[in-house]
């Protein structure tokens, strides 16, 4: 297992600049102008390590980099025992690269009319399955340019290290997987943009829209933090595969600005930030007495997702220039 190719340091991160870094962390729901909230563990795992670790405390700078820059680890190369808590506790259950081609290839069969776009799926041998990616430039149907392939939208939801988007590497196995084999939406719409732009400026400004339309959630942070320092990374591992160097600090940083807002921290049964719904104490004024009384939330008493009094999660309209919250989208019943 090829550790060092698939665990992207933080410590690494931090070097390149502690503001890169930093928009990683955000929460964007919860953060104002003048204070900055980060996203937050969310799980009891790192509980053992001591204040800063506990489950409802902000993943800080601090926290992931210097002594602690290897803290935050992939499934892949975590412990057994920890896997398996994690899939007991919260059905953590990560899909090998395999799978998340198959299922990206049926989304790519249906917007684009037509089977094996990207790749040709095949049975190799012992049973295992693999893909042979196609050749050549991508073609789009009548009445569809590439344009509008990287601006449609996705979303992967529940999206743990984000496989369905980038598969820098297979989330299962920990095996890295070359940039020309890669199978994630993103990667096949970062295909498409180096496919059809020459200049730096014409690849940045294509790819920041291809990221402006790319979608994701996740309940636990460590998670989360994995899932956006992937898709940054891929960034880079596509722009220096076309121009042969890496891109400017500038260009990182904006990148990471989408990725923050696009990437965010959910309950994904209930569209708000995970645990924040809660009972509110209701005073019943009678005659002779005074009660009061817990009243549970009445989105989680009647699962119904636009009742909730937890804080609903925003998200960025890229092409509105504006925010909203993810349920609004949702229709309701």
């Amino acid at each position: 297992m090829a550790l060092s190719q698939i665990d992207i340091r933080e410590n690494e991160i931090f070097e390149r600049s502690p503001e890169l870094l930093s928009a990683l962390l955000k929460d964007h729901t919860l953060s104002t102008e003048e204070r900055q909230v980060n996203i937050f563990w969310a799980t009891n795992n790192y509980a053992y390590i001591g204040a800063g670790y506990q489950y409802s405390d902000q993943i800080t700078i601090d926290a992931i980099t210097g002594k602690n820059g290897e803290v935050i680890k992939p499934r892949a190369v975590k412990s057994r025992e920890m896997q398996q808590q994690r899939s007991r506790e919260m059905a953590e259950v990560f899909t090998p690269s395999w799978i998340c081609n198959k299922q990206n290839n049926l989304v790519d069969s249906a917007w684009f009319g037509r089977d094996n776009v990207f790749n040709t799926e095949i049975d190799a041998p012992a049973g295992s399955h693999s893909w042979i990616p196609s050749e050549g430039k991508i073609t789009f149907p009548e009445g569809r340019t590439w344009r509008d392939y990287i601006n449609e939208n996705r979303l992967e939801i529940t999206c743990g290290e984000a496989p369905y988007l980038v598969s820098r590497y297979d989330t299962v196995t920990g095996e890295p997987i070359p940039i020309e084999r890669r199978i994630g939406l993103l990667d096949r719409k970062l295909r498409v943009v180096g496919e059809n732009t020459e200049t730096s400026g014409e690849w940045l400004k294509a790819a920041q829209s291809a990221y402006m339309s790319t979608y994701g959630y996740e309940w636990q942070g460590d998670n989360l933090v994995l899932a956006r320092e992937a898709l940054l990374y891929t960034f880079i591992d596509y722009y220096k595969a076309k121009f042969d160097r890496e891109p400017q600090l500038k260009s990182l940083q904006y990148i990471a600005y989408i990725i923050s807002w696009n990437i965010w921290q959910m309950d994904g049964l209930r569209g708000v930030i995970p645990g924040s719904c809660h009972s509110v104490r209701q005073t019943v004024q009678s005659l002779f007495d005074t009660n009061e009384t817990l009243q549970a939330c009445e989105g989680c008493q009647k699962n119904d997702i636009h009742k909730h009094n937890g804080t609903y999660c925003r998200i960025k309209d890229w092409r509105n220039d504006k925010t909203l919250t993810f349920v609004s989208l949702l229709k309701k019943k």
